[in-house]
Protein backbone atom coordinates (compact mmCIF):
# COMPACT_ATOMS: atom_id res chain seq x y z
CA UNK A 1 0.00 0.00 0.00
CA UNK A 2 1.17 3.47 -0.89
CA UNK A 3 1.50 6.42 2.04
CA UNK A 4 2.36 9.21 -0.05
CA UNK A 5 3.74 10.50 -3.46
CA UNK A 6 5.92 13.54 -4.15
CA UNK A 7 5.74 14.34 -7.83
CA UNK A 8 4.36 17.06 -10.50
CA UNK A 9 1.15 17.60 -11.38
CA UNK A 10 1.07 17.06 -14.51
CA UNK A 11 -2.74 17.38 -15.42
CA UNK A 12 -6.17 18.64 -14.02
CA UNK A 13 -9.38 16.63 -14.27
CA UNK A 14 -12.84 17.91 -12.67
CA UNK A 15 -12.11 15.38 -9.77
CA UNK A 16 -8.59 14.27 -9.64
CA UNK A 17 -5.22 15.04 -10.69
CA UNK A 18 -2.55 13.37 -12.48
CA UNK A 19 1.18 13.41 -10.44
CA UNK A 20 4.27 12.34 -12.42
CA UNK A 21 6.68 10.70 -10.52
CA UNK A 22 9.98 9.02 -12.13
CA UNK A 23 7.95 8.68 -16.16
CA UNK A 24 4.94 7.63 -14.42
CA UNK A 25 1.62 9.58 -14.67
CA UNK A 26 -0.50 8.29 -11.37
CA UNK A 27 -4.51 9.29 -11.65
CA UNK A 28 -5.43 10.57 -8.17
CA UNK A 29 -8.96 11.42 -6.99
CA UNK A 30 -8.87 14.31 -5.08
CA UNK A 31 -11.86 16.38 -2.73
CA UNK A 32 -10.55 19.70 -4.75
CA UNK A 33 -8.19 19.54 -7.51
CA UNK A 34 -8.26 23.07 -7.92
CA UNK A 35 -6.09 23.71 -5.64
CA UNK A 36 -3.07 22.17 -7.22
CA UNK A 37 -1.17 24.21 -9.96
CA UNK A 38 0.23 22.61 -12.87
CA UNK A 39 4.28 21.92 -13.30
CA UNK A 40 4.03 22.12 -9.28
CA UNK A 41 5.69 19.32 -6.95
CA UNK A 42 3.73 18.08 -4.15
CA UNK A 43 3.48 15.74 -1.56
CA UNK A 44 0.10 13.82 -2.02
CA UNK A 45 -0.63 11.11 0.53
CA UNK A 46 -2.41 8.43 -0.43
CA UNK A 47 -5.36 5.84 0.34
CA UNK A 48 -5.26 2.85 -2.16
CA UNK A 49 -8.95 1.35 -2.65
CA UNK A 50 -9.40 -1.65 -4.24
CA UNK A 51 -12.56 -3.94 -5.15
CA UNK A 52 -12.56 -7.10 -7.54
CA UNK A 53 -13.42 -3.92 -10.40
CA UNK A 54 -11.51 -0.74 -9.03
CA UNK A 55 -8.17 0.00 -8.22
CA UNK A 56 -8.05 3.54 -7.56
CA UNK A 57 -5.89 6.21 -5.82
CA UNK A 58 -7.52 8.72 -3.12
CA UNK A 59 -5.56 11.48 -2.53
CA UNK A 60 -4.67 14.45 0.02
CA UNK A 61 -2.78 17.28 0.91
CA UNK A 62 -2.65 17.09 4.67
CA UNK A 63 -2.15 13.72 6.70
CA UNK A 64 -5.37 15.16 8.95
CA UNK A 65 -6.99 15.03 5.59
CA UNK A 66 -6.52 11.45 4.79
CA UNK A 67 -7.56 10.22 8.27
CA UNK A 68 -10.59 11.94 8.28
CA UNK A 69 -11.48 10.12 5.06
CA UNK A 70 -10.47 6.90 6.46
CA UNK A 71 -12.40 7.47 9.53
CA UNK A 72 -15.38 8.65 7.16
CA UNK A 73 -15.16 5.57 4.79
CA UNK A 74 -15.19 2.99 8.25
CA UNK A 75 -18.97 4.43 8.08
CA UNK A 76 -21.46 1.78 7.19
CA UNK A 77 -23.04 3.07 3.89
CA UNK A 78 -20.34 5.54 3.13
CA UNK A 79 -17.69 4.76 0.55
CA UNK A 80 -14.90 7.24 -1.02
CA UNK A 81 -16.93 8.39 -4.00
CA UNK A 82 -19.11 9.65 -1.18
CA UNK A 83 -16.59 10.42 1.44
CA UNK A 84 -13.93 12.89 -0.75
CA UNK A 85 -17.04 15.34 -1.32
CA UNK A 86 -17.30 16.24 2.26
CA UNK A 87 -13.90 16.97 2.56
CA UNK A 88 -14.06 18.85 0.14
CA UNK A 89 -17.06 21.54 1.03
CA UNK A 90 -16.20 21.41 4.61
CA UNK A 91 -13.49 22.15 6.67
CA UNK A 92 -11.77 19.07 8.65
CA UNK A 93 -12.61 21.01 12.37
CA UNK A 94 -16.14 21.81 11.17
CA UNK A 95 -16.75 18.11 10.15
CA UNK A 96 -15.15 16.64 13.90
CA UNK A 97 -17.37 19.28 15.51
CA UNK A 98 -20.55 18.34 13.56
CA UNK A 99 -20.07 14.64 14.68
CA UNK A 100 -19.09 15.31 17.86
CA UNK A 101 -22.11 17.52 18.60
CA UNK A 102 -24.21 15.08 16.51
CA UNK A 103 -25.23 18.50 13.63
CA UNK A 104 -27.47 16.25 12.01
CA UNK A 105 -28.32 19.22 9.42
CA UNK A 106 -24.91 20.29 8.88
CA UNK A 107 -23.70 16.70 7.79
CA UNK A 108 -27.09 16.55 5.87
CA UNK A 109 -25.55 19.73 3.39
CA UNK A 110 -22.94 17.16 2.08
CA UNK A 111 -23.87 15.49 -1.48
CA UNK A 112 -25.80 12.30 -1.41
CA UNK A 113 -25.76 12.38 2.72
CA UNK A 114 -29.21 11.98 3.78
CA UNK A 115 -31.01 11.86 7.06
CA UNK A 116 -30.56 7.90 7.78
CA UNK A 117 -26.32 8.05 6.54
CA UNK A 118 -25.94 11.65 8.81
CA UNK A 119 -27.02 9.30 11.42
CA UNK A 120 -24.69 6.80 10.91
CA UNK A 121 -21.69 9.10 10.27
CA UNK A 122 -22.64 10.53 13.66
CA UNK A 123 -22.98 6.94 14.71
CA UNK A 124 -19.77 5.16 14.35
CA UNK A 125 -17.53 8.18 14.73
CA UNK A 126 -18.82 10.52 17.95
CA UNK A 127 -16.35 10.03 20.41
CA UNK A 128 -13.51 8.58 18.17
CA UNK A 129 -12.33 11.53 15.97
CA UNK A 130 -9.87 13.13 18.87
CA UNK A 131 -6.67 11.49 17.28
CA UNK A 132 -6.62 13.64 14.28
CA UNK A 133 -3.90 16.10 14.81
CA UNK A 134 -5.58 19.61 13.16
CA UNK A 135 -2.97 21.91 13.08
CA UNK A 136 0.40 19.88 13.53
CA UNK A 137 2.96 19.40 10.99
CA UNK A 138 3.90 16.42 9.13
CA UNK A 139 6.90 15.83 11.57
CA UNK A 140 5.15 16.01 14.49
CA UNK A 141 2.58 13.48 13.23
CA UNK A 142 5.06 10.93 12.70
CA UNK A 143 6.81 11.40 15.48
CA UNK A 144 3.58 11.19 17.83
CA UNK A 145 2.91 8.03 15.53
CA UNK A 146 6.39 6.90 16.21
CA UNK A 147 5.93 7.16 20.45
CA UNK A 148 2.28 5.83 20.14
CA UNK A 149 3.89 2.65 18.66
CA UNK A 150 6.08 2.51 21.03
CA UNK A 151 4.30 2.58 23.80
CA UNK A 152 1.47 0.25 21.91
CA UNK A 153 4.72 -2.15 21.60
CA UNK A 154 5.30 -1.83 25.27
CA UNK A 155 2.10 -3.53 26.07
CA UNK A 156 -0.32 0.34 27.03
CA UNK A 157 -3.80 0.35 25.07
CA UNK A 158 -4.73 3.01 22.78
CA UNK A 159 -7.59 4.53 25.09
CA UNK A 160 -4.31 4.89 27.98
CA UNK A 161 -1.88 6.40 25.06
CA UNK A 162 -3.99 9.01 23.69
CA UNK A 163 -4.90 11.32 26.54
CA UNK A 164 -1.19 11.34 27.33
CA UNK A 165 0.27 11.81 23.89
CA UNK A 166 -0.88 15.65 24.18
CA UNK A 167 0.80 16.32 27.15
CA UNK A 168 4.54 15.15 26.26
CA UNK A 169 6.95 17.22 25.09
CA UNK A 170 7.48 17.28 21.77
CA UNK A 171 10.29 19.10 21.91
CA UNK A 172 12.57 16.37 23.20
CA UNK A 173 13.58 13.72 20.78
CA UNK A 174 11.98 10.57 20.59
CA UNK A 175 13.83 8.63 23.44
CA UNK A 176 12.85 11.43 26.09
CA UNK A 177 9.59 11.55 24.79
CA UNK A 178 9.55 7.70 25.79
CA UNK A 179 10.56 8.58 28.99
CA UNK A 180 8.08 11.44 29.45
CA UNK A 181 5.08 9.36 28.11
CA UNK A 182 6.07 6.35 30.41
CA UNK A 183 6.18 8.73 33.30
CA UNK A 184 2.93 10.12 32.81
CA UNK A 185 1.59 6.46 32.50
CA UNK A 186 2.99 5.59 35.53
CA UNK A 187 1.34 8.69 37.59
Amino acid sequence: MYDYIIGKVTYIKNNAVVVENNGIGYLIYVSNPYSFEINKDYKVYIYQHITEDENSLYGFKTIEEKELFLKLISVKGLGCKMALPILAVGQIDGIMDAIERENILYLKKFPKIGDKLAKQIILDLKGKLEFIGVGISDDEVETEQELKEVLLGLGYKEKEIIPVLAKVDTSLPIEGQVKDALKLLLR
